[in-house]
């Protein structure tokens, strides 16, 4: 019986679309009926816009929580104090190095090394000639290391004082 109705549904469904719907914002892909006739990145920005709103100016509780929030199209005013939001949100923190490791390449030389590269402790790879931390600078501090990792493997014991007669 249920599957009579899904069937049903699907053949209605499938004779609404015949031909796919573009965008609304004109990117060039193809949109949906579910996301407001948008493509999925334009409308993932749309929804990342509106949460932007909500943390600025908190909305009051609406009695029905169980139905979704209403996207409409926002002013550019506030568009340009989302974007400013947005972009707040998306830094990342600034990593020590500013130089980024290429995959399956040498941080020093550039040189391929694909399968035979050598990780070192700084979370780098390396060629076989810049292996060693003394040639490439590794800023992984190795005494530190030596030293917790000894009192992880050799705890302290005290026996308990013996009482004299």
């Amino acid at each position: 019986m249920a599957q009579e109705s899904w069937k049903e549904i699907d053949e209605t469904e499938c004779q609404k679309c015949e031909s796919p719907i573009l965008c609304a914002n004109n990117c060039g892909f193809f949109g949906s009926a579910m996301t407001n006739n948008l493509c999925s990145k334009c409308y993932r920005d749309l929804v990342m816009k509106q949460q932007a709103i909500e943390v600025v100016q908190p909305a009051a509780v609406s009695s029905s929580s169980s139905s979704p929030p209403l996207l409409e199209p926002v002013s550019k005013d506030s568009e340009k104090l989302i974007a400013e939001i947005a972009e707040i949100l998306a830094k990342k923190p600034v990593e020590e190095t500013s130089i980024k490791q290429k995959p399956g390449r040498c941080l020093l030389c550039s040189k391929k090394v694909g399968l035979t590269g050598f990780g070192c402790r700084c979370g780098n790879t390396f060629c076989s000639a810049h292996r060693y931390p003394e040639t490439h600078e590794c800023s992984f501090d190795f005494k530190t290391a030596g030293r917790e990792a000894i009192s992880k493997e050799n705890p302290v014991v005290k026996a308990e004082k013996i009482e004299k007669i």
